[in-house]
């Protein structure tokens, strides 16, 4: 069972559920950035959680089905289309050999995750098939290259266990406001009480300037009482603070030390939110505490565990 590619579009990179372990040699996670569209796109399917998946960033991907098979398509709605007939996310579909996969550009969202059963074929690196371009690691050969013309996309399984239905309540749309939960920490102390207010109460726009390592935002510059620290190890979902003041959120293929003052991390679920956010949608940031955060993420994780 597999796909040809025709055209790689924009960026399609392979990625499973991340490279764990290595940071401390300077080797970043990579995974997928919208977490919540990647798993339900697996479970779509009866996939092992983290099996390997095709992330398609802004679209025009075209695909060419070498056999019959089955796929199941989550996240952003990215016009996509199986011989000329419109298709929407969060379902799976069936395929004949011949059959032609296109995606268009974003109507809701940024990035869409397409799944095969059991996952795709790769060369596993460091443990992870995760692609990070920058390290050269990952995707289908191990080399870190994005999806290139004429490559082949593999299924593990021949078949689908079983048929299933997304639940409705689990289809976000990515057009709502975004008000992230920002977990406190870092250098959180190093912000006066107005600049945290400022930070709290002002929105921020998504620039262009964004990418599968951080998202810079616009708004009302944030001053920290330091200007710089000693590099420290940065986590997923850190939020830099530079000298211009404008937040910079840090995602998948962030680095792994840096030395800009960070005034928290955002939630990881809220960070899959904002990996959906396009140039000129509005954000905004809140408190979170540590048990609201571990709650919903094991509420998450049951959907996957059982």
């Amino acid at each position: 069972m597999s796909f040809k590619v025709i055209d790689p579009g924009m960026i399609a990179l392979v990625q499973d559920g991340g490279r764990a372990g290595y940071q401390h040699l300077g080797v970043t996670t990579g995974g997928p950035m919208d977490e919540h569209a990647f798993d339900w796109a697996n479970w779509l399917l009866g996939n092992p959680r983290g099996s390997a998946a095709l992330e398609i960033t802004y679209g025009m991907l075209v695909l060419e089905a070498l056999s019959d098979m089955t796929f199941a398509l989550a996240g952003a709605d990215l016009g996509a289309t199986l011989n000329g007939k419109p298709l929407l996310p969060w379902q799976q579909y069936q395929v004949q050999a011949g059959d032609r996969l296109k995606f268009g550009t974003p109507e809701n969202g940024l990035r869409a995750y397409l799944a095969f059963p059991g996952g795709i074929q790769t060369v596993a690196r460091l443990g992870s098939a995760a692609t990070v371009t920058r390290e050269k690691l990952g995707g289908l050969d191990g080399s870190g290259k994005p999806l290139q013309r004429g490559d082949r996309l593999l299924s593990m399984e021949s078949a689908v266990a079983e048929q299933r239905a997304m639940p409705d309540w689990a289809i976000p749309d990515y057009s709502e406001p975004l008000k992230m939960g920002l977990i406190l920490g870092y250098q959180y102390e190093c912000f006066s009480i107005t600049q945290r207010m400022k930070f709290f109460t002002a929105p921020y726009t998504v620039t262009s300037n964004i990418d599968r390592m951080g998202y810079r935002l616009q708004g009302e510059p944030v001053a920290s009482e330091q200007n710089g620290i000693i590099s420290e190890g940065i986590a997923l979902g850190a939020v830099q603070i530079p000298q211009d003041g404008q937040p910079i959120v840090l995602m998948r293929d962030r680095q792994t030390i840096g030395g800009y003052p960070k005034i928290g991390c955002v939630f990881s679920l809220d960070l899959a939110k904002l990996a959906q956010r396009k140039p000129g949608d509005i954000v905004e940031f809140r408190l979170m505490d540590v048990a609201e955060a571990e709650n919903r993420r094991m509420l998450y994780d049951r959907q996957f565990n059982h």
